[in-house]
């Protein structure tokens, strides 16, 4: 079964106001390094998979991109890209990921947020993106890090005594597929793949690796909001950049 928590009802309006959610890009504490890694969108043909509002759709657009497609299996995600994030050069479908046809040599960059590890079978998806590239093609994503995602409830263990976060637990590492964790207050499931699940079949598949990053908060971060310290504490996102070979 297709991962959805977006179109849960409750879940989706906790979701609504999220940070990130309300403010876009500016609000996400990866942005900044992701910011790096994109490449030049002057007159590309992109694909956003799993778009959600839209928020990387809108950036494609506003940096010359020539058309985007963006992406979602969730209805709810796509209606408030429709009303935030509309242009003429972006169109919104609703497909799961797994579900898209992925046509041959029809995009010039493909982009991914946070989405990936809502997919169970992983194993053919680099192909299909693969195949979806020009040569040359610009493919960056980013996902919560496998360190992140390893023990599943996605949670500090804590001191018993006075409620101190000790340290973050990492267990079943080598042991991929679903995880039950708590997102939101809500029950989500997601999907643990380890490092070399991500890095070795992208370049088994052909894809030229360009770029690794385990993003930490800014500095500008981390004066407006000092709790954010801890984030340095354990790698929650991994960022990957690589190009089809030309």
């Amino acid at each position: 079964m297709k991962e959805n928590p977006y179109d849960n009802e409750t879940f989706f309006e906790k979701y609504r106001h999220f940070p990130r959610s309300e403010k876009g890009l500016t609000a996400a504490g990866e942005w900044p390094a992701l910011q790096k890694l994109l490449p030049d969108f002057t007159g590309k043909r992109v694909l956003d998979l799993g778009c959600g509002f839209g928020w990387h759709c809108q950036y494609a657009a506003q940096n010359g991109a020539k058309n985007i497609l963006g992406i979602d299996i969730s209805s709810k995600m796509l209606e408030i890209a429709r009303q935030k994030n509309a242009y003429s050069n972006v169109i919104y479908r609703q497909t799961a990921i797994e579900d898209y046809e992925f046509p041959e040599n029809a995009f010039d960059i493909v982009i991914s947020s946070l989405a990936f590890h809502y997919i169970e079978d992983f194993s053919g998806l680099y192909q299909k993106i693969y195949r979806c590239l020009v040569k040359g093609g610009n493919f960056v994503f980013s996902v919560e890090h496998p360190v992140f995602t390893a023990e599943g409830k996605q949670d500090w263990w804590y001191n018993a005594a006075d409620g101190t976060k000790q340290h973050w637990p990492v267990d079943n590492y080598f042991t991929e597929g679903k995880r039950q964790t708590v997102f939101l207050g809500e029950n989500v499931i997601k999907y643990h793949h380890t490092l070399t699940t991500y890095l070795t079949n992208l370049l088994q598949t052909g894809f030229i690796l360009t770029d690794i990053i385990e993003p930490t908060p800014t500095k500008e971060m981390l004066q407006k909001m000092p709790q954010m310290a801890e984030e340095l504490r354990r790698p929650m996102m991994l960022l990957i950049a690589a190009k089809k070979a030309p």
